[in-house]
């Protein structure tokens, strides 16, 4: 078969994304033209998708995948054709068979980490390992709200979290995935209704919690301020429910004092030594056994529009990887 990329050339639903033929790749100064093997899907593709996140049209989508080098452009002398490596972020373009891609953006995985395993975890890892650490200063007694706790960062941050002697309450959407975050060793596990979440929450640690790790967004964000302690920090990643409305300076003085933070992990490895340091850091996590990735369904590349809708329509269960 010949080599494809999915391209948008308007955002809109998953029938939005178009398949296009590649013609034969060359590694320009600083590149290496990178054969996939698998290839991660996140929640922030749906929102370039849909124009959440709007981007210059046409354009790839995609920011994570793992697979093998194939050749080297000028001036390229840290990886060689047979490489194994991985990366997320930009430029975006993942949803393809094979692309060229500029060295400052790729790590090389450790023969410990599988293709699949890395497509899955490079982007979820690396922004658990900014909430976790710069960004969420986690410390051991700590009382730590998750949303969406079964999904493919939720999942990550729980065993995380644990490892660093935090105090895990976890929230999940529906019943059916009460038990699976259990098993990923939350302290507590809820799953009612945003309205009801911060009682739920003070009922356990009537003071609130030190810090909330929010990827839901418009519906869970009220409920998130209102779990926290004085001084606490809520951090809002994601907009699994849209876009969060406008919050009021004086909501979070009223709240407690509480500190709200909206970050993105690539201001966090925006460069070369932050991104080795956190892929080393993520390696090492999945090495000693903290965090078991867990690749809940895959799809083949050219099924991509499926993939989406599974994954928006809230059906998927850890990391979801595309094959090409």
């Amino acid at each position: 078969m010949s080599d494809y990329r999915i391209v948008l050339r308007a955002t809109g639903g998953p029938e939005a994304m178009e398949r296009e033929a590649i013609g034969s790749l060359t590694a320009g100064k600083g590149e290496v033209v990178v054969r996939h093997k698998a290839i991660g899907l996140n929640f922030i593709d749906t929102y370039h998708r849909a124009g959440a996140y709007p981007l210059p049209l046409p354009t790839g989508l995609g920011s994570e995948a793992a697979g093998v080098i194939e050749a080297v452009g000028e001036g390229v002398t840290d990886f060689a054709p047979g490489d194994r490596v991985a990366y997320a972020g930009a430029p975006l373009g993942a949803y393809a068979t094979a692309r060229t891609m500029p060295i400052a953006s790729l790590v090389k995985l450790p023969d410990a980490v599988d293709d699949r395993t890395a497509a899955a975890v490079m982007l979820k890892g690396m922004t658990a390992d900014f909430l976790v650490g710069e960004c969420g200063g986690v410390q051991a007694g700590q009382h730590v709200l998750v949303h969406a706790a079964a999904g493919g960062v939720g999942s990550l941050l729980v065993p995380w979290l644990k490892a660093l002697g935090a105090t895990v309450i976890a929230h999940v959407g529906t019943a059916e995935k009460v038990a699976r975050v259990e098993a990923l060793g939350a302290d507590h596990v809820l799953c009612g209704g945003f309205d009801a979440l911060a009682g739920e929450v003070r009922a356990i640690v009537p003071a609130g919690v030190d810090l909330v790790l929010d990827s839901v967004g418009k519906a869970s964000l009220p409920a998130s301020i209102a779990c926290a302690a004085k001084r606490g920090l809520v951090v809002s990643y994601g907009n699994a429910s849209g876009a969060p409305e406008a919050v009021l300076p004086s909501t979070l003085q009223k709240a407690g004092s509480v500190f709200l933070t909206r970050p993105t992990m690539f201001d966090y490895v925006d460069t070369r030594e932050r991104l080795e340091a956190a892929a080393a850091r993520l390696f090492a996590r999945i090495a000693d056994g903290t965090l078991k990735v867990e690749i809940g369904q895959s799809f083949p590349l050219a099924d991509v529009a499926e993939a989406h809708r599974a994954l928006e329509g809230r059906k998927t269960i850890g990391s979801t990887v595309l094959i090409p």
